[in-house]
């Protein structure tokens, strides 16, 4: 009441307009706080402190693009500010541009070399760069700052993974969960550590022991039984899941619980009560949660019911129009529907490409190089098991980011595939309707890279890649059960447009592409990909990274 009097008074006051949005922020009227700041520097541009609330604001907010903007401009006025660096630095991270974080983070720490949770963010940083080495230093150092808690040992073994000592992961893990049993990251790091690494590891270690034991110990732990019950969906375990719902979850009305039963009663085939549940989850106007949107799409397409999967997936795209899986149901229904906009959404010809890359320097030839490559992923290889809900079946993929390592001949590689990319995009027309041609630009940014080891039998079942815009497969190594000149082989090819097994649809792939050594294969994110099984006692081995488009 007090700054509404001074605001009648002194109606654009700058610090008035300030200090009455940091005592809305203290009331969690976050929206007002920010809308009151973005007076104060309209009406004084070198009010710096303003300029840090307002971006620290918007970043709560999700509103990430502007806090950059906004924290840019208070490093800008004030450089030797750590507090401004550090939320820039946060601000760049959500917008997934993990060189200029990291530039901020460091810059944060050289005026403050005691800024314990620039530390930590710039370890995660790294991570995303895939420079793990660097983050686990990055997180000592931090230690050494006083700074610890479960977030951070949790950080650290997921670092520790990535450079190829589960090993130790393992053990941080183990101790993790022993020391903080409520904190459920922990838990489901451990579950997954023992998931992929077990079987080597740890043979007679259930991955989900320490997880059950956990939830049943602390019924009231909401958290941890929704992330328990979660990863039993994961792990193919419905049934469990179910009895843990109905024995210590309340179900009315509660969607977090509702969608999580709905997707075990689906998992179990009991297609008729999972109906009933996605329905009244539906509404209970979720329709913002586009995970849910598209879980209920996947749901109608099941069920057979293709005018209302159509119905729900137009609703989402109208709000998360660059929401890749949405993009690939729409592609399924109108293929079912016989539109012909299911070819202009999915080009099968013109959208997917094969290519040669450029044969880095230093290398006699492109055997050589795949020689010194295979050798390099040999060593990351080191889980027994694919990932848990993976589409990764009989096989292994690397743990955290490949290209980033402080590795010469992935450093090769990904200089090479980029030139190739940027040729490839500089081919493309342009489509500003369309949701892949529409949003090219020059080059790409690499945001997420891993490697695949399928072994005898072992396959991709259909899927698409939630994060990128365009993805990819670089072949590194192929058997000779998949490389067969016989002209009906198709044993390890990668099949583009058929849906994923789960809907039912007894729909063929649009286009079979055979793999070559030395090949790259490119193709937008939401278009349906996986690969034909094959037998052999050698590996096929490829590289895959997802991209966003880069000005």
């Amino acid at each position: 009441a007090a700054f509404k009097i001074a605001l009648g008074l002194a109606p654009n006051h700058p610090k008035v307009l300030a200090n009455l949005a940091t005592l809305l922020r203290r009331q969690n009227r976050l929206e007002d706080a920010a809308e009151l700041w973005q007076r104060a520097v309209s009406l004084a541009p070198n009010f710096t402190q303003a300029w840090i609330d307002l971006g620290l604001a918007e970043l709560k907010l999700g509103r990430n693009q502007q806090s950059v903007a906004s924290l840019h401009q208070a490093t800008i006025q004030q450089p030797q500010s750590a507090l401004a660096w550090h939320g820039l630095g946060n601000a760049q991270q959500e917008c997934d541009e993990f060189e200029a974080a990291e530039h901020s983070f460091k810059k944060a720490i050289s005026i403050n070399s005691k800024y314990a949770s620039a530390w930590v963010n710039l370890g995660s940083a790294q991570r995303q760069l895939g420079r793990s080495d660097e983050a686990l230093h990055s997180y000592e150092s931090a230690r050494q700052c006083g700074f610890n808690s479960p977030q951070l040992a949790d950080a650290t073994l997921g670092a520790m993974l990535d450079t190829g000592r589960a090993d130790l992961a393992l053990k941080q893990a183990q101790q993790l969960v022993e020391d903080c049993p409520d904190f459920v990251s922990g838990h489901n790091s451990l579950a997954n550590i023992l998931w992929e690494y077990g079987p080597s590891l740890a043979p007679a270690d259930d991955p989900l022991h320490a997880f059950r034991m956990a939830a049943l110990k602390q019924p009231q732990h909401r958290e941890l039984q929704l992330s328990y019950v979660a990863f039993l969906i994961k792990a193919q375990q419905g049934a469990v899941a179910l009895e843990h719902i109905e024995a210590h979850l309340d179900q009315k009305d509660q969607p977090e619980v509702l969608r999580l039963q709905a997707n075990a009663l689906e998992q179990l085939g009991e297609q008729d009560k999972a109906s009933q549940l996605f329905t009244r989850i539906y509404q209970l106007e979720v329709s913002s949660d586009v995970a849910f949107m598209n879980a209920y799409t996947r749901h109608l397409l099941k069920a057979g019911h293709i005018d209302a999967a159509s119905k729900i997936v137009l609703e989402t795209l109208q709000t998360h129009s660059l929401n890749q899986e949405a993009w690939a149901y729409l592609s399924t229904i109108w293929r079912l529907q016989g539109d012909a906009r299911e070819y202009w959404l999915c080009d099968f010809e013109r959208l997917i490409t094969l290519q040669d890359i450029e044969l880095p320097s230093g290398y006699a030839d492109i055997a050589t190089f795949l020689q010194t490559l295979r050798e390099t992923l040999d060593q990351i290889h080191t889980a027994s098991r694919a990932p848990v809900q993976q589409s990764l079946r009989e096989g292994s993929q690397t743990p955290g980011r490949l290209f980033g390592r402080n590795n010469a001949v992935l450093s090769d590689l990904q200089r090479a595939l980029q030139s190739s990319i940027e040729v490839w995009i500089s081919k493309l027309p342009t489509d500003l309707q369309h949701p892949f041609l529409g949003r090219k630009l020059r080059s790409v940014r690499f945001n997420g890279s891993w490697s695949v080891k399928l072994w005898s039998s072992g396959r991709h079942v259909s899927h698409i890649h939630p994060e990128g815009w365009m993805s990819s497969a670089f072949y590194v190594a192929l058997p000779a059960s998949v490389v067969s000149a016989e002209s009906d082989n198709t044993a390890g090819c990668i099949q583009f447009g058929q849906p994923l097994a789960e809907l039912n649809l007894d729909l063929p792939p649009r286009r079979i592409i055979k793999p070559e050594l030395g090949k790259l294969a490119l193709f937008p994110s939401y278009m349906w990909h996986g690969t034909v099984p094959f037998i052999d006692e050698l590996p096929r081995i490829s590289i895959a990274f997802d991209m966003q488009p880069k000005a």
